[in-house]
């Protein structure tokens, strides 16, 4: 009898949620059985704010230890919480079709953004979503408190739920992997907040060496998906931010009839208190290349950081 594969994944409701996802779809493909394997990260334990821990990496080390010693087969990730650079021995087999990736807002009252009272108290764990919704209210002059707060869906909209916050922001992926899309008030377009490089899109990682179950996987892989993430985390990596710096990312695959002819990528980075802002975007031809799409984010990288944003970047939220 064929051994099951041990799919490593965190331990929150939404992490076995997306692992679940994936181990029916590798089940499909494979014929065998999966297996989750719980594992607690680092972001997992610690109570302090992620702009204050680093945020890079807190929810993926443990895991990627755990294939690297033998643990388990293959992990499931969120691809915005990996750090750019892929270590050795390991592979992204496959990034599926992407989710939603817009910011949702979960309010009191089934109030929208714009209808939140004067003076709303905003929670957030991000410091990306902070900067943006900061902006957006100065700009239209609105007066709101961003709250920055740590803890998983539940906890997090149980601030609004207990009357301690007017709203909290998630992302609308999320939110929609666990069957709580009925809860979002109203989503955030991309031009009022550019969500986190790779937002709305799971990576799922294994050994390099597993070369039958690389190409297994290949299966569940998404190429549109692919290309735009890699051109957000392109962007990210040539500013020299992590996981928590105050930046956004999206790159869209633009559809001429069956053709898919054009990438858009729009990037921003702003101080969180939303007195500065650089946003920039670039549309070309659809690179051909996996280097082709990395030199498109080193590009927009580069525009931004002639623009300033590299003074934005060091900040953390209080």
């Amino acid at each position: 009898m064929t051994s099951a594969l041990r799919l490593g994944t965190r331990r929150s409701k939404l992490a076995m949620a997306q692992s679940g996802h994936i181990a029916e779809a590798v089940q499909q493909i494979t014929g065998r059985s999966v297996e989750l394997v719980e594992i607690t990260t680092y972001g997992d334990t610690s109570r302090e704010l992620l702009a204050q821990i680093g945020g890079t990496g807190v929810f993926v080390t443990a895991l990627r230890e755990a294939l690297l010693s033998g643990e388990v087969d293959f992990a499931v990730h969120s691809l915005k919480d990996l750090p750019t650079a892929q270590p050795d021995g390991l592979v992204l087999a496959a990034i599926p079709v992407r989710e939603d990736p817009r910011d949702a807002l979960v309010a009191r009252d089934g109030l929208t953004f714009e209808q939140l009272p004067d003076g709303a108290r905003i929670g957030t764990g991000s410091t990306r979503r902070m900067a943006q919704l900061n902006a957006y209210a100065r700009s239209h002059e609105l007066r709101i408190e961003t709250v920055p707060i740590r803890g998983n869906i539940d906890t997090r909209v149980g601030f609004v739920r207990s009357g301690e916050l007017d709203a909290v922001v998630l992302a609308a992926a999320g939110l929609s992997r666990i069957g709580r899309s009925g809860e979002v008030t109203d989503f955030f377009p991309a031009d009022i907040i550019l969500p986190a490089p790779g937002q709305g899109a799971l990576a799922v990682e294994c050994t390099a060496v597993n070369a039958d179950l690389i190409a297994q996987l290949a299966e569940l892989d998404d190429p549109y998906t692919r290309a735009a993430v890699t051109a957000e985390r392109s962007l990210l990596a040539a500013l020299e931010a992590g996981c928590s710096a105050p930046v956004g990312a999206l790159a869209d695959v633009l559809a001429d009839g069956q053709n898919h002819t054009e990438m858009r990528l729009r990037g921003v980075v702003g101080s969180i208190d939303g007195s500065e802002l650089v946003q920039l975007s670039t549309t070309g031809p659809v690179p051909t290349s996996h280097e082709g799409i990395v030199a498109l984010g080193r590009e927009l990288a580069s525009e931004m950081l002639a623009k300033g944003a590299a003074g934005l970047m060091g900040e953390r939220a209080r």
